[in-house]
């Protein structure tokens, strides 16, 4: 028989293998506290509600999405000609329902999107 497979392992081999050794028991050391902490932070959450503690409907049904055409309010102008309004003077933009409650279609014969084939205005 070969003598060479059974000699022992030399230093070096042998501290690579403690190294393995020791970040594979780190890892799972490391794996089993995160596994703790995660238990002792669903510990002090609050638990999940009741039955009777869920939301109730209204008493008029469910409530329903409304749909309004809106449009922006009027940007303020300056006092002056060669004045500007900077940003925080103009505020929050604001928008107010539209006279005209009727949804936008697309013209017919238009392709109702850019470079989508059809004949466009002519």
């Amino acid at each position: 028989m070969n003598t060479a497979m059974y000699q022992a392992a030399t230093g070096a081999q042998a501290f690579g293998y403690v190294l393995i050794l020791i970040a594979g028991v780190a890892l799972v050391a490391g794996i089993i506290w995160a596994f703790r902490l995660g238990a002792k932070v669903r510990e002090r959450e609050p638990a999940p509600p009741r039955p009777d503690e869920q939301p109730k409907m209204p008493p008029g049904g469910p409530v329903h999405e409304t749909r309004e055409v809106r449009e922006p309010d009027e940007v303020p102008r300056a006092a002056g000609e060669s004045e500007r309004l900077t940003p925080h003077q103009l505020g929050n933009v604001g928008t107010k329902r539209a006279a005209d409650q009727s949804r936008p279609r697309w013209t017919p014969g238009s392709s109702g999107s850019f470079g989508g084939g059809g004949g466009g205005r002519t």
